[in-house]
């Protein structure tokens, strides 16, 4: 079963999530926002590069992007990240492929995000929400992602380590 506020609240106090604001805590997930690091795509494959102001993606622009928020999933939580339904609305597709493993730890999440817009560009800046996560309750995996994970300790927006 998901976790829900308070208990998403106790945990992030206890170093899940930094920063926490608690102004994103919603009844059964938490907000994320846009961090200050993206990959794009260009002619050569993907340059990565720092989000300082807004960024435009044009429309049918693929990019990943980090998010402002650094994870430390206890061995006993997983979550699952989906995007905001108000960027949705606003033309926002995000690839499901972001799933937090119990014990994936110092990373923040990369995020595979799409304009499916045809005609307008969508704007992100550091700070600007995203989407959000749910977590889950399990029990302790025999080998959590603290041991198995490639994208442990991640400070930036990661391309496919394969």
């Amino acid at each position: 079963m998901p976790l829900v506020d308070y208990q998403i609240h106790s945990l992030c106090l206890q170093g899940m999530i930094d920063p926490f604001d608690e102004t994103l805590l919603n009844p059964a997930s938490l907000d994320v926002r846009v961090g200050n690091t993206i990959v794009v795509e260009n002619m050569n494959g993907m340059e990565p590069r720092s989000l300082v102001s807004e960024y435009a993606i044009s429309p049918g622009e693929f990019l990943l992007i980090s998010t402002l928020e650094t994870f430390n999933i206890p061995e006993t939580i997983c979550g699952e990240f989906r995007l905001k339904s108000s960027r949705a609305r606003e033309g926002f597709d995000q690839a499901l492929a972001v799933w937090l493993d119990n014990g994936w730890n110092g990373s923040k999440l990369t995020l595979e995000i799409k304009n499916n817009r045809r005609f307008c560009p969508l704007i992100i800046y550091p700070g600007f929400k995203i989407g959000q996560v749910f977590f889950h309750a399990t029990e302790r995996p025999l080998r959590s992602y603290k041991i198995t994970g490639r994208y442990n300790k991640d400070a930036v927006a990661q391309v496919s380590k394969g």
